[in-house]
């Protein structure tokens, strides 16, 4: 992967279109149709991630919603969707079992709390996170994208130690995995 100096740079610059969650979503949607794999950076010690294959997916883009399947080795259980509304964008994970059925820990995430930044959004947890997950209400999603180079995904428990972070190599697409569990395409 490429050295993620460069990568905050383009992170830190200021909107190019129009509004960061414009931009944002215009660089998003871009990816749309591509794969790309992913490199493990922060996990905490009893992760299953470690060793596993990571690859996402951007497979459905939309003008307010974006679809993207992350698979892990054989695991295709997991999609992050993004929802625009305005200058604000909501994440939730839709997780699921391989007969397609959801999860009985599914739809958590949050709605970013302001606009953001053209190469990152924010997502705390919002209630509906809290009530499936007690320990996630004090979880912060983050989705970093500097166009060409880094897709990163990342997640911070606040108050605690508990880290999660995986930086995908967008120099490089990959064959995309089969559809995760419970799509009809």
């Amino acid at each position: 992967m490429r050295p993620i100096a460069l990568s905050l740079t383009l992170l830190l610059a200021g909107s190019v279109h129009g509004t960061p969650p414009e931009d944002y979503w215009q660089a998003l949607s871009a990816l749309c149709g591509k794969a790309f794999a992913g490199a493990l950076v922060d996990a905490p010690a009893d992760d299953d991630f470690a060793g596993k294959s990571l690859v996402m997916h951007v497979r459905d883009c939309s003008e307010t919603r974006i679809r993207i399947p992350f698979a892990v080795g054989d695991d295709l259980s997991r999609t992050w969707i993004l929802t625009r509304d305005g200058d604000r964008i909501t994440l939730k994970h839709d997780h699921r079992h391989a007969d397609g059925s959801p999860d009985a820990i599914t739809m958590y995430g949050g709605t970013s709390t302001n606009a953001g930044r053209a190469g990152e959004q924010l997502f705390p947890a919002d209630e509906e996170t809290r009530e499936v997950i007690e320990p996630a209400f004090a979880n912060v999603w983050t989705m970093r994208i500097a166009a060409g180079e880094v897709f990163t995904y990342g997640l911070w428990r606040l108050g605690t130690p508990r880290a999660f972070r995986v930086d995908f190599d967008l120099s490089q697409p990959v064959a995309p995995p089969p559809a995760p569990w419970g799509w009809q395409d």
